[in-house]
């Protein structure tokens, strides 16, 4: 706290998302009014194909709300000043930007977006560090490997937030001395508490899935499902879930859950979605197998927070299944309540810059 002003938090923070599908600097309040109108054919490689467009419109809306996330966040060491977001016609000038007395500006980048720029990354973040600007980089997967910027981006990190574990040599030896480093991996990119718990949800099982992780192994699991819970089982395979429909899914008991997202890259082997976080966010009981690393899965299912069951064997997917449903509500509850204070990206990110000392 500020000598002399006990209620008031010693830093005062403007976080600035970078974020491709954007562009001129400007607030995140004003992004997300103009977000469901946004012209999105300038931004793809076809526009002329439907089904592109309408994949490109639900990624785009998931970016959006990650910055709806970080607009909102909070924390008892922090003053949180309104947030921005800038794409690349309006990176720099988050630089240039008059502060505010006392602001302590973030640049925050996710997943593989700063690839966007291209062989200018290591200029641009460079730039933003030279002109005090600190940099955050929360990368959900194998960034460290698979992202070409990455070793080049890495000196100018304050913060690194990664589920690659162990990162690549390369890249891990370019980071610098007091980096705030978090092994944490996929979170819900929503609201805590936005979506309320149902207390007497269907008794059914809503399999979360999507056409990229639709392999043979998945589709014998839903038919299996389908065979052993006929209408108790609702699949949706189609890409993903629009984030304003999210909160529907709140109605549903259980939420089964496939990790990874390819199923068959080495690469994806010790990754999961982020799908069981926004079924425990939403009050449903999430249900994943152990065939992956997963972060944070494993710790999770010790804990009695998510019901876990061993790759291959449809008999223990169909009993975790049933020990889903047949949880009380006050267990529902216990795991609502975790998910929404810890398993969001907005709390993971306030936790690690106020380490950011």
């Amino acid at each position: 706290m500020t000598p002399g002003d006990p209620g008031r938090p010693a830093r005062r923070v403007r976080i600035c998302y970078f974020n491709t599908w954007a562009g001129p600097l400007q607030t995140v309040a004003d992004y997300l009014a103009r977000l469901p109108g946004l012209d999105l054919r300038p931004l793809v490689s076809n526009a002329g194909d439907p089904e592109l467009m309408r994949k490109a419109r639900l990624d785009c809306d998931w970016y959006g709300e990650n910055a709806r996330c970080f607009a909102a966040m909070a924390h008892p060491e922090i003053e949180f000043l309104p947030a921005w977001i800038a794409g690349r016609a309006g990176l720099l000038d988050v630089a240039k930007a008059p502060r505010e007395p006392g602001e302590e500006r973030w640049l925050v980048t996710m997943a593989h977006q700063p690839q966007g720029l291209g062989e200018l990354a290591p200029k641009v973040f460079g730039l933003l560090a030279k002109t005090g600007v600190r940099l955050a980089y929360y990368a959900f997967d194998e960034a460290s490997r698979n992202m070409p910027c990455f070793a080049a981006i890495a000196p100018y990190l304050d913060v690194l937030i990664h589920d690659e574990a162990p990162l690549a040599e390369a890249g891990a030896a370019r980071l610098k001395p007091g980096l705030v480093q978090r092994h944490r991996s996929w979170v819900a990119n929503l609201l805590p508490t936005a979506t309320a718990m149902a207390e007497a949800p269907e008794e059914k099982i809503y399999f979360l899935g999507s056409q990229l992780g639709l392999s043979p192994h998945r589709r014998r699991q839903i038919e299996f499902l389908a065979a052993r819970f006929k209408d108790r089982l609702v699949a949706s395979c189609d890409h993903t879930t629009p984030v304003n429909g999210r909160g529907q899914l709140a109605r549903f008991k259980v939420g089964f859950c496939p990790e990874g997202r390819m199923f068959a890259t080495s690469g994806m082997a010790a990754t999961h979605t982020d799908r069981p976080f926004w079924c425990g966010c939403l009050g449903m009981v999430p249900v994943s197998e152990d065939s992956k690393t997963g972060g944070r899965l494993e710790e999770l299912h010790r804990a009695g927070l998510i019901v876990r069951y061993a790759h291959g064997d449809l008999e223990a997917l169909a009993e975790a299944c049933e020990r889903a449903l047949a949880l009380p509500n006050e267990a529902r509850r216990r795991i609502y309540d975790h998910f929404n204070a810890h398993e969001t990206v907005g709390h993971v990110l306030a936790e690690a810059l106020a380490a950011a000392r």
